[in-house]
């Protein structure tokens, strides 16, 4: 069993968009940042690697037929996208490994030879404590414009998996708006629930606090951090953009929410953080007395629930390659955050290496008898 008390954390910071070489070595740097926090479970948002295209909504033109802007940024995008498996991902699974923790990546993913080489999918990716690729789920359906790019995803993926810190299963941003989606999660028992989102503005956040409320779980939501000079210098900006290149396009809003629907932690808006919450799960069982969507708040004699399940995977299928999901839980006792309130930490240095954080404790009581710190980037 897991322990009951456990730590996660959401990384809310920018990758170096559309550079996969350099953004990979930024999120080892985060990954070592939280590890250092005795993070347990840790969670980036919507294609951190190489950077959610924010430019689909922001920028004009992108929808035109034969445009040759566009067709340049989407080879660019191919060339900066994650094969799975590939050295990318050998390098995440090291650093879950390294760390003793359980990593969730979002990343653009494509397929490397074969069928399906020219189409790119907006993929999970969850790594296990002994660096094993446990879970893999690509979006289902790519939502309105993001359909420019992506492509459609099976249902492989939408499955819960064992961890040492508990029973993890993960949605991608506009899937929260799926029933059927959620209601199978649901019924496969989630201890802890990652959403991943560009950002996590307000109709996300009452999102995946309902996803919490209904599922009886904890849900870490990452959202990610863009400004106006992240996006591709080819487009052009809408007129609704300003010129201050410090704006934000996408401004975070990453939170831990508790089993019935409150915030545990953050969310926090407009900086790079690392949010660490210590979270008990046996609020879980708690929260469970009144609401239980699989079981005594079910009318299974009035409704049947039936998953078809993904629509075939193999290792040199049209769908790319898809692990096996078993693996050995290693043993992790470890259930202290151990942080001082004030004091400096530093990322390592390099050319890219993010600027110091300074740790603050926040005041937010939660009921839980966690305590909750909150990484903040100095600008």
């Amino acid at each position: 069993m897991p322990p009951s008390v456990v730590v996660v954390a959401a990384v809310q910071a920018a990758p170096i968009y559309l550079n996969l070489e350099r953004s990979l070595a930024r999120a080892l740097e985060l990954i070592a940042e939280a590890a250092k926090r005795r993070a347990q479970l840790v969670v980036f948002p919507e294609c951190w690697l190489p950077g959610y295209p924010a430019w689909l909504d922001t920028c004009r033109d992108v929808a035109i037929w034969d445009y040759l802007p566009m067709k340049r940024l989407y080879a660019q995008l191919l060339d900066n996208s994650v094969i799975v498996p590939s050295r990318v991902t050998e390098a995440l699974a090291e650093a879950a490994r390294k760390h003793n923790l359980t990593l969730v990546m979002g990343v653009q993913e494509h397929v490397g030879e074969g069928a399906g080489r020219g189409t790119l999918y907006n993929t999970i990716l969850t790594f296990a404590p002994n660096g094993e690729l446990i879970n893999y789920h690509r979006k289902l359906v790519p939502t309105f414009n993001e359909r420019l790019i992506w492509g459609q995803g099976d249902g492989s993926g939408l499955r819960v998996i064992d961890t040492p810190v508990g029973r993890i299963g993960g949605l991608i941003c506009w899937e929260h708006w799926m029933p059927l989606v959620r209601q199978n999660l649901h019924m496969s028992g989630e201890d802890i629930h990652v959403a991943l989102w560009p950002s996590v503005k307000e109709m996300y956040q009452i999102a995946s606090r309902h996803y919490a409320f209904e599922g009886r779980c904890f849900v870490v939501a990452a959202g990610g951090i863009m400004r106006r000079s992240d996006l591709p210098r080819e487009l052009e900006s809408s007129i609704n953009i300003t010129g201050d290149d410090e704006e934000y396009i996408l401004n975070g809003g990453s939170a831990v929410i508790g089993p019935e629907g409150l915030y545990v932690a953050g969310p926090a808006f407009g900086s790079e953080v690392i949010i660490l919450a210590r979270i008990n799960l046996d609020r879980i069982r708690e929260e469970s007395m009144t609401l239980d969507v699989t079981g005594h708040f079910n009318r299974a004699d009035l409704f049947d629930f039936h998953f078809k399940g993904a629509a075939g995977k193999t290792e040199s299928g049209k769908l790319g390659f898809v692990p096996k999901a078993g693996f050995e839980l290693p043993n992790q006792t470890e259930k202290e955050a151990i942080l001082t309130p004030g004091s400096e930490v530093l990322a390592p240095s390099g050319t890219d290496s993010a600027p110091a954080f300074r740790v603050i404790t926040s005041s937010r009581p939660s009921g839980y008898e966690t305590e909750i710190h909150e990484l903040e980037k100095k600008r």
